[in-house]
């Protein structure tokens, strides 16, 4: 088993985050549905990025990566056999292209691994079917959909992962007519689904908001353009906590005016009482006196793991509230940071939707990594100001997202070693 070797450190200098998963899914997929030729940059190099890029291509698209830059020809004849749409470990690869693959016509076997087989699909095999496209599975994955998806009312619960309205999203305004998308509960993670309406209205698709969801207009036609992907708040969020317990962090190449609901980081790190300023585009995190808060991750919940790391070294208690859906991620995230907090020396205590965290400090010794990226990463960073070192299993799990996460570590003075067997 792979894991990683981490002695107590701190992070110093100036780095750039990876670029946004979020963002950069969108791009491939408008790209890929575009007329034309589009340039994205940066891109980035994680598994689940790959995992996008080769189910557009299966799906009739064209993709050259150099470096950090990746160029796309839209889809310009569909499969005329059946395809097996590879979403690796990636939900959003997997909920975005579901019901895409319905709206081309395209028969499509969807596969993935990890715990991807097991997360949530049922919305779509409730949905869809209504709309003309057949759903076989047994139980999760495999699942085939056929069919071609029609035009009209799409309603579904607001309260369950964004991932749903955004496939649904990118595939209606390819139909035949119009459509529109009735949330019959509030929206959860809102900011995901600006971010999505923002890459659509950049490839030339409109919706239009209403009272209970979209307005989606049929026969719409993507189109091509060479886009920026911006850079990865949620990402940043771990090497910003890294300078706020002790060391200093600076990060270029964020936007302050970011969709990303991630971007949250940012103040919760200043209401902990960590130090957090803005230079010339240039973000640098510094120590403060930690202190315990209250934290509703609902509409953020990839940040929890990081949120937990900080809580293990402030003063009273943090509660991550609302965190239902984080027992749906790469691992039971709540059980996975219960243990990992308590594995390294610290007390914390687990319920149906919440986490408490109780500080102030952590021992060291040997975390669960959970083959989950943002589990391997937090416990890093909790290796920072631990007593003695850590050690996490499944380090290379962090290539789902962010595959030079450990490179970056060091040359900010970390010491990590990578242990591969």
């Amino acid at each position: 088993m792979n894991r990683a070797r981490i002695q107590p450190s701190s992070l110093h200098g100036t780095a750039a985050p990876p670029p946004s998963k979020s963002a950069a899914h969108r791009a491939i997929i408008c790209a890929g549905l575009a007329k034309g030729s589009s340039v994205l940059s940066p891109i980035g190099t994680s598994v689940d990025m790959a995992a996008t890029i080769g189910c557009m291509e299966a799906l009739g698209a064209a993709a050259a990566q150099t470096e950090d830059t990746l160029q796309i020809q839209g889809i310009s004849a569909l499969p005329a056999a059946p395809v097996t749409l590879d979403c690796a470990e990636s939900g959003s690869t997997l909920r975005f292209l579901i019901p895409l693959a319905a709206a081309l016509g395209v028969t499509a076997e969807f596969v993935g691994r990890g715990r991807l087989p097991q997360r949530p699909l049922g919305i779509y095999l409730d949905l869809l079917p209504q709309h003309g496209v057949a759903c076989k599975t047994a139980a999760g994955l495999p699942l085939t959909v056929s069919g071609q998806l029609q035009p009209g009312d799409f309603c579904l619960p607001g309260d369950i992962s964004s991932q749903f309205i955004t496939g649904l999203l990118f595939a209606l305004p390819l139909l035949s007519g119009d459509s529109t998308i009735t949330l019959t509960t509030p929206l959860q993670s809102a900011a995901y689904v600006d971010m999505t309406c923002s890459a659509l209205q950049k490839f030339g698709v409109q919706v239009t908001r209403t009272e209970t969801g979209w307005l989606v207009p049929g026969k719409q036609t993507y189109k091509a353009g060479n886009q920026q992907i911006e850079r990865d708040w949620s990402q940043a969020a771990f090497l910003l906590t890294a300078g706020a317990l002790d060391g200093e962090v600076s990060l270029f190449g964020l936007d302050q005016n970011s969709a990303q609901g991630d971007r949250a980081i940012e103040d919760l790190l200043r209401c902990f009482g960590a130090d957090l300023s803005w230079q010339d585009g240039v973000l640098t995190a510094r120590p403060g006196e930690l202190h315990g808060i209250d934290i509703d991750v609902e509409q953020i919940p990839d940040l929890a793991p990081i949120l937990a790391v900080v809580g293990a070294f402030a003063q009273g208690h943090t509660r991550l509230l609302n965190g239902a859906r984080l027992r749906l991620k790469e691992s039971d995230r709540l059980t996975a940071l219960r243990r990992m907090v308590c594995a390294l020396g610290g007390r914390a205590e687990e319920k149906a939707d919440s986490l408490i965290i109780y500080g102030t400090s952590l021992s060291g010794g040997t975390a669960d990594g959970c083959n989950d990226h943002r589990i391997v990463m937090a416990a890093a960073i909790a290796a920072l100001r631990a007593k003695h070192p850590v050690v996490v299993t499944d380090a290379e799990a962090v290539r789902k997202s962010w595959p030079e996460f450990f490179d970056v570590y060091k040359d900010l003075g970390g010491k990590a070693d990578v242990i591969l067997g």
